[in-house]
């Protein structure tokens, strides 16, 4: 180089082939192998590697910062810097190599590949996790996207805590499983309240009476456009989150009135494609695919000697829904396109059905109601009951349906348990554990 007059390189600025992009755009597969950069990475890792006398850059939002330390320091660069970007530049060379990595292993027939490359670009770094004792951040898939609390615009309100993350994304989650309007209420990953209407701010208020108390302080979940109706009622109850697709001009002009509550536009409805979810155990990964899974009313399998009516297979159809999110054991009474009581996370299913029906009647009282909510309600199981006990409590709380999905080994039990209550009960061979 010096025979030549080159001066030795101190700065390697690279921009890769848009291989992301093409895959997300839906190109055929010899395009986007055209698409993965090679000598790019090659320059990028061997820059890196040289820090001490290299400035490696590969990401355009470096650029301000660069500008200002070459402005500040007579056109160089300081040791801190180029080491802060020596380690930027290897993350995106892993995450561009786990990207490409991922793709081929979805091309074969094995759903699980070899070995498991997760990346994502961190969002924000949050005051603390559960629990203030824990450190914590939240970072945005590098995979494809799916519309909802990582992806969502923050129209307003303080930043969004780690409790506030999960608990939105439960709550939109669920919402989305309807067609319908729909408002799901949630606090600590479990609904207090779900049901649809015929317009955003009645199924607000039908899910915000299931229990008054508990949605206190919970996050909302809209599936339609968040209107003034619905969002004049929302801020007369005290709110962390408001989720929905989209707002309109004059709700968000209400809702600026509480300062604190954060408003997230997600932009549309998800769609209903498959994806993994993926939980941490020590030194591993559980990794399976979303439970997507659902029934139709045709699908329904009638197990007891009464049939349900039309009433009874909406209101069962509808708690099958809400089921599916309250945590294992679930038991969720619904009625009329809301529920009426859920009782989540117990060890026993009896316990849950206890819980669920003790709720709504509290509810019932508390709002001065002549005959408790489960008078004439359904129940939903999200797991088969072991034995009849479970039932003969729904059965006291008033329910005159069950959905299940059976398979217990005392199923002619507890199906003859329904029997002699005049119970109808439906099977759907589908499970919805939920921890």
């Amino acid at each position: 180089m010096a025979e030549h007059g080159i001066l030795p390189i101190d700065a390697c600025v690279v921009n890769l082939y848009p291989f992301e992009e093409t895959v997300n755009s839906g190109a055929d597969f010899g395009t986007c192998v055209e698409n993965i950069d090679v000598g790019g990475p090659a320059m990028i890792r061997a820059a890196a590697k040289n820090f001490k006398s290299v400035t490696v850059v590969t990401e355009v939002d470096q650029y301000a910062e660069l500008l200002t330390e070459l402005a500040e320091n007579d056109g160089c660069t300081s040791l801190a810097l180029r080491e802060k970007y020596a380690g930027a530049a290897y993350a995106r060379t892993a995450v561009y190599d786990a990207k490409i990595a991922s793709w081929f292993s979805m091309q074969g027939e094995d759903h699980f590949p070899e070995r498991l490359v997760i990346s994502g670009t961190l969002k924000q770094r949050l005051r603390y996790g559960e629990n203030p004792h824990q450190r914590a951040a939240f970072y945005v898939s590098d995979g494809p996207k799916r519309l909802g609390a990582a992806t969502s615009e923050i129209i307003q309100g303080k930043e969004l805590s780690y409790n506030n993350i999960a608990d939105t994304d439960a709550a939109w989650e669920l919402v989305c499983e309807f067609n319908e309007p729909a408002v799901a209420i949630i606090k600590h990953a479990n609904p207090c309240g779900a049901a649809v209407g015929v317009n955003p701010m009645d199924a607000y208020l039908r899910a915000l009476a299931c229990d008054p108390i508990s949605a206190f302080g919970g996050i909302v979940a809209f599936n339609r456009t968040l209107d003034k109706d619905a969002a004049e009622e929302v801020i007369k109850t005290f709110t962390e989150v408001v989720i929905a697709p989209d707002s309109t001009a004059e709700a968000l002009q209400i809702l600026s009135q509480k300062k604190n509550l954060r408003v997230l536009l997600t932009g549309g409805i998800p769609a209903d494609e498959l994806g993994w979810t993926v939980k941490s155990v020590a030194s591993g990964y559980l990794v399976q695919d979303r439970d997507a899974g659902s029934v139709t009313e045709a699908q329904l399998q009638i197990v007891t000697k009464r049939a349900p009516t039309a009433q009874e297979i909406t209101d069962m159809l509808f708690a099958w829904k809400v089921c599916k999110y309250v945590k294992s054991n679930a038991i969720v009474f619904a009625k009329d396109g809301s529920t009426v009581g859920q009782g989540a996370g117990q060890m026993s299913r009896v316990d849950s059905a206890r819980i669920a029906a003790l709720k709504a009647k509290e509810t019932s009282e508390a709002a001065q109601e002549e005959e408790v909510r489960t008078k004439g309600a359904v129940a939903a199981s999200d797991a088969f009951f072991p034995f009849p006990d479970g039932v003969e409590v729904c059965a006291d709380a008033g329910a005159t349906a069950i959905i299940q999905p059976g398979g217990s080994k005392r199923d002619e039990e507890v199906i003859a348990a329904a029997d002699a209550r005049g119970m109808t009960m439906v099977f759907t061979e589908m499970r919805h554990f939920r921890h």
